[in-house]
């Protein structure tokens, strides 16, 4: 016999071992803590991990840090995390049980907190059934990069008096798997931590809430 053909199964053999050996891609990841310029990083549900930004670990890269958040790339995507918020996951916010269901757990806080994107960019998000419709600020517009002075101008009352607003079009909005198209949106100059998933996003979902969770169907 040749003796390449004598090596092939130990090559072979070899190969098939790396294969195994090959760590599998994070699944989620969530902000656990801050230790000075490093992130507490909680991945797939392990053991705390100190990463420094520019740092890396089971598919998780620490891109930056800025107050109480962290931006990760992870599979490709930039999230951003929120320390004490809901892990987020690998296409969206890990707060999705299939394409049509969204289950949200309330913060220390009470508040229902999410990672979502908006025409594909990610945001820090928080359900709020005191807004009639999806909200955000004037710079969160900016950073999301909306055009959102070219919508339809208008003004909008707060305790500050009023001021400046402008309802446009989300032509993606999407939140854990599920994705909703064509969402009204209303952006206003006022300041504003989070995007506000208002009652016309809820509106599109069944919505039931148990003591700190809260999970949504998507309606038909």
């Amino acid at each position: 016999m040749h003796p390449l053909l004598r090596t092939l199964p130990a090559v072979a053999s070899a190969m098939l071992l790396c294969t195994v050996a090959l760590p599998s891609a994070a699944q989620n990841v969530a902000l656990a803590g801050l230790l000075g310029s490093k992130a507490l990083l909680v991945i797939d549900g392990g053991q705390p991990r100190s990463l420094a930004p520019g740092e890396s670990h089971e598919g998780v890269k620490l891109l930056s840090l800025q107050g109480d958040q962290a931006t990760v790339e992870m599979a490709g995507e930039r999230m951003l995390l929120r320390l004490g918020g809901t892990p987020v996951s690998v296409g969206g916010s890990g707060d999705a049980a299939g394409g049509n269901k969204l289950v949200l757990n309330a913060d220390a806080r009470g508040h229902f907190m999410t990672q979502g994107q908006i025409n594909g960019r990610s945001a820090s998000m928080m359900v709020d059934t005191g807004a009639s419709m999806v909200s955000l600020s004037a710079e969160q517009a900016r950073q999301l990069g909306l055009n959102y002075t070219q919508g339809r101008p208008q003004a909008m009352s707060t305790a500050n008096g009023v001021i400046p607003a402008w309802r446009i079009k989300l032509d993606q909005l999407r939140v854990g798997s599920v994705t909703l198209y064509n969402m009204d949106a209303v952006v206003s100059e006022g300041a504003m931590p989070y995007v506000l998933l208002g009652n016309n996003f809820l509106s599109r979902f069944q919505m039931n809430r148990n003591n700190d969770q809260m999970v949504l169907d998507k309606r038909f």
